[in-house]
């Protein structure tokens, strides 16, 4: 990418808060009071890598940071369109704008380019703290003159959250691609299209024909060494072998699990997460099916077979993390890979926590993820008593909901990088619809999941490395 000049812009809205300096007298026998953890750095990049609009009709498009309104604007993956990649924005007579908030923001860069041969031309950035109610111009006119790729950097003073449109006047088109935002704290970005399908009833139709173990694609993680799904060792020992029928090793080559033949579900799922995985060459598929693969003797438990139970069909690897091709996305809805899971806890605390994992990938990590469930006993929307099974006694609705995910800055050798101060975020959910949405509320430590489950969930670590991360209790910001 070629950068011209930056330009540095205040921003005309919102209001800087300034807070006063005061000393706190301590008092004898008093506690010390210890100081807040300043927020985390952000970085969040919007490629325009997802999504397709062909046509420069007005329309809403899903990206990977959000919906987005095209006015006049396609995205366009043709030679003469300046990008970083296959696809950028190319805009017209109209405008580029932002459907959701981004809180936290201090610098939002923007890199953008003349069409083709088309005449210079000037566009606007704009910004918005109601909610894209009103506008308000950041800096001054911005003029198109190269045809290559510059970025622009925008100074944010304000305080809040925040929204941004690109406007362009006159019939010459430009290109926008990356625009990238820098702040500190939450930025409140769902990362992806959301993954849970809020009006999932377990398909009350005819059961959708199996299938079995998908292909691996070029985009599938590796079989072993760096970025394999189970880099970090096998938690339970799980075994490709049908005397292990409740510890069933499978290798879905996008993700691998261990599953139980009693209980309908997988006792853990296992997999590597970075921003190739959900770039959005396709979108959720929703193809739940049995999963052929089983040996034969097994029940397969259907597309259909949670219908009516007040549960929602919940991945365990999500369909979000897996968008890159439709074998990747089409083997998340195998359902050995779901659990019978409250819609609440499905759809609002798990969908967040999922996002949030997709943000970190964004901002420069690769995650390594295992989700798990155990227990017996649920509570889902159909009534406020404790459910156990459904199916017919053949799906065990678990009681808890358990993740950790191992976030390493992108790199190799990711074993031998792993260190004390390496974060591992743990949580643990009660399987019930009146939970919390805020995922930060049930914040554990690994050790707190492996005494509930008895695994040993990051096996391949020294031990030295493990007796460290493992009893440490993330912060969540």
């Amino acid at each position: 990418m070629k950068f011209k000049n930056i330009l540095i812009y205040s921003g005309f809205i919102g209001v800087l808060s300034l807070s006063a300096c005061s000393k706190k007298i301590a008092v004898e026998g008093e506690t010390p009071v210890t100081p807040p953890k300043a927020p985390t750095a952000y970085t969040i990049t919007e490629t325009f890598e997802a999504g397709t609009k062909a046509s420069y009709a007005l329309d809403s498009v899903q990206l990977l940071t959000g919906k987005w309104t095209l006015s006049d604007a396609l995205l366009g993956n043709l030679a003469a369109d300046a990008k970083n990649g296959t696809k950028s924005i190319r805009l017209r007579t109209g405008y580029l704008a932002m459907n959701f908030d981004v809180a936290g923001a201090k610098m939002l860069y923007v890199s953008h380019a003349k069409y083709g041969t088309d005449a210079n031309s000037t566009w606007q950035l704009l910004a918005s703290t109601d909610g894209g109610k009103t506008y308000a111009q950041l800096g001054t006119d911005i003029t198109e003159t190269s045809t290559t790729l510059v970025t622009d950097s925008f100074k944010v003073s304000t305080t809040g959250k925040i929204r941004f449109q690109i406007k362009k006047a006159g019939t010459t088109r430009i290109n926008i691609d990356d625009i990238i935002f820098k702040g500190t704290g939450d930025p409140g970005i769902t990362v992806g299209a959301p993954d849970t399908d809020p009006t999932d009833n377990g398909n009350t139709g005819t059961a959708a024909p199996g299938r079995g173990t998908p292909d691996a694609g070029a985009d599938a993680p590796p079989a072993g060494g760096d970025n394999s799904n189970l880099l970090f060792g096998n938690p339970s020992g799980a075994q490709a072998n049908i005397i292990s029928a409740e510890n069933y090793l499978i290798d879905q080559k996008y993700y691998v699990e261990s599953y139980s033949m009693t209980r309908g579900i997988p006792n853990w799922v296992s997999w590597h997460l970075d921003p190739n995985n959900f770039n959005g060459a396709v979108t959720r598929k929703d193809d739940f099916a049995s999963f052929t693969g089983l040996p034969s003797n097994w029940y397969q438990v259907q597309s259909n077979s949670y219908s009516g139970s007040g549960f929602d069909r919940g991945h365990n690897c999500p369909s979000g993390d897996r968008t890159s091709s439709s074998g990747a996305n089409s083997a998340t809805f195998l359902m050995t890979n779901m659990i019978p899971q409250a819609p609440n806890n499905n759809q609002k605390t798990w969908e967040s926590f999922e996002s949030y994992l997709r943000a970190q990938a964004l901002n420069g990590y690769e995650v390594y993820v295992m989700m798990g469930s155990y227990g017996t006993g649920g509570i889902g929307s159909a009534s406020a008593s404790v459910i156990n099974t459904i199916n017919n006694g053949k799906v065990t609705v678990p009681a808890n909901v358990w993740k950790v995910a191992v976030l390493l800055k992108t790199g190799d050798n990711d074993l031998s990088r792993v260190t004390a101060s390496t974060r591992v975020i743990a949580i643990n959910t009660p399987n019930v619809n009146t939970i919390g949405a805020n995922w930060k509320d049930y914040i554990v430590t690994v050790r707190d999941i492996e005494s509930a489950t008895g695994y040993n969930l990051l096996s391949n670590l020294p031990q030295n490395i493990q007796d460290v991360v493992e009893k440490v209790k993330d912060p969540g910001n």
